[in-house]
């Protein structure tokens, strides 16, 4: 496969649809965040091209969903196989197109790219039904699982691969056709993908991917009456949008949002894996990453420690080159994101919060090359106000925020004292305290004493504003099949 990120003229994608590569009109430019410039070309598709991908995918339908689990599972394998043997190339494609470090693209996404296919591929193979037996009237009762149509499948620009393929993999796993939109901002590695598809024995139409942004090519998909179901990970804004615009057909919606994640550190933490871990959690993926920790909370005993302690590891978290593999940070997406995220640390020091290093502290020192690009090294900041815009809204950035407390109680106030409720981390070694926070906090997912530990087989979603729906091996099924309950008279 040519490696896009070695091409010298400006890379042009086609949608794909039906099985074929489409030319579109109108694109819209994608930059390489690194460097600034303009890296690709991408379809600026609408109603029309969403219309085409709708009707391929929906005569795709029948004959993708009449074969057996294990004939689909096959395909999928296959795929997952395909990308493991152009690992390096999509690696490449993705730090460029993203801005991520090429170690991060090369060792997270497309592995795990491969590992939703290989997963999904097998789990598939294990779900069971249930059943119900009434001798007093003569009937038994079983369900069955159907697959629902052609999905919807939305997905953003930090993990561009990684969470495609998330939604990929169970929605055709289970027998349903699929039309994607990837963010218009990463485009390159689901177009790669799509390559592939014929060589894994995808038929034509089960995939079809069309390229553009929310507001033309997005709108025009959920509002499809033909599009039973839409799985959106983003923004809480963006969500919004698409429950108001599919709420005319009821669809079946599953819908992964924002995180201002908590971490609760006790006086009692293994300090030196917790900073380790902490440092990590905050700036890993340039902070662009859902799951990331952007409040911290230590317990006032230890604050200061573990400030000091925490700067000093922070300060030691290298942004740079994402080809650079001594870098831990490459580039944010765009030039309109770095100015947002800058704009919160701006705030941050206006309301007499102390910017401890990072932005506007550290000078980053970056090859001539990367000069133009979009970096920000990782960011500490404290003495903020819980009502704070800096402790409320998700920043998605390079940046965290160190505040005491000191009791359990006050804790789990402040964990809890936002709209989201995504995820959250709590370090303590006393085994029942760690168990009273994982219940009292507001939040999908409870890390302790880790992070980012994940057993892809358990539900995987938020609370309140962090999203509806969970997705993981049986609920990600659930979401892809509708349930019917069969009675036969004996």
């Amino acid at each position: 496969m040519q490696n896009p990120s070695e091409q010298s003229s400006c890379l042009v994608l086609e949608n794909f649809i039906g099985g074929k590569f489409v030319p579109c009109r109108t694109h819209i430019d994608s930059y390489d965040p690194s460097v600034g410039e303009v890296y690709c070309r991408v379809p600026d598709s609408g109603a029309p091209e969403v219309e085409a991908a709708v009707a391929a995918a929906k005569e795709a339908f029948p004959g993708w969903s009449a074969r057996s689990p294990e004939q689909r599972a096959q395909v999928l394998n296959k795929l997952a196989d395909l990308l493991d043997a152009n690992v390096e190339e999509f690696a490449q494609a993705e730090s460029r197109d993203q801005g991520k470090t090429l170690t991060f693209a090369r060792t997270v996404d497309i592995p795990r790219s491969a590992y939703n296919f290989r997963f999904f591929a097998s789990s598939l193979l294990h779900h069971t039904n249930d059943c119900s037996q009434m001798d007093h009237m003569g009937c038994l009762h079983y369900t069955i699982r159907c697959p629902v149509g052609v999905a919807g499948l939305i997905s953003p620009w930090n993990l561009p691969l990684y969470l495609l393929t998330w939604k990929i993999a169970p929605a055709i796993a289970a027998g349903n056709t699929v039309v994607a939109k990837p963010s218009e901002m990463t485009s390159v590695t689901a177009w790669m993908m799509c390559k592939l598809m014929q060589q894994a024995g995808v038929p034509p139409g089960v995939v079809n991917i069309v390229f553009g942004t929310g507001p033309k090519a997005g709108d025009a998909l959920v509002g499809h009456p033909d599009v039973p179901l839409v799985s959106f990970t983003g923004s809480t804004a963006t969500a919004q949008c698409i429950t108001e615009r599919s709420a005319p057909y009821c669809k079946k919606l599953s819908l992964e949002l924002g995180g201002k994640n908590p971490a609760i550190i006790f006086a009692d933490a293994d300090l030196d894996r917790c900073i380790e871990t902490t440092v990590r959690s905050s700036f890993s993926n340039q902070g662009e990453f859902c799951l990331c920790t952007s409040r911290i909370y230590v317990e006032g005993s230890i604050y200061s420690e573990f400030l000091e302690r925490f700067v000093a590891a922070a300060k030691k978290w290298k942004t740079g080159a994402p080809s650079d593999p001594g870098n831990d940070n490459g580039a944010l997406i765009s030039k309109e994101h770095l100015e947002k995220v800058r704009s919160f640390v701006a705030l941050a020091k206006s309301e007499g919060g102390t910017v401890h290093c990072g932005e506007g502290v550290d000078q980053l020192h970056l090859p001539e090359r990367n000069a133009k690009g979009y970096f920000m090294p990782a960011t500490v900041i404290s003495g903020i106000s819980d009502s704070s815009r800096v402790m409320q809204e998700e920043i998605f950035g390079p940046v965290t925020c160190v505040s005491p407390f000191d009791s359990e109680e006050e804790a789990v106030s402040k964990g809890n004292g936002v709209r989201y409720g995504l995820a959250a981390t709590v370090w303590s070694q006393d085994v029942g305290k760690v168990h009273r926070m994982a219940r009292k906090i507001q939040a999908g997912l409870v890390w302790t004493n880790c992070w980012l530990v994940r057993d892809l087989n358990l539900p995987f979603g938020g609370m309140k504003n962090s999203g509806v729906g969970r997705e993981g091996g049986k609920d990600s099924y659930h979401f892809f099949t509708e349930v019917k309950t069969v009675t036969v008279k004996y």
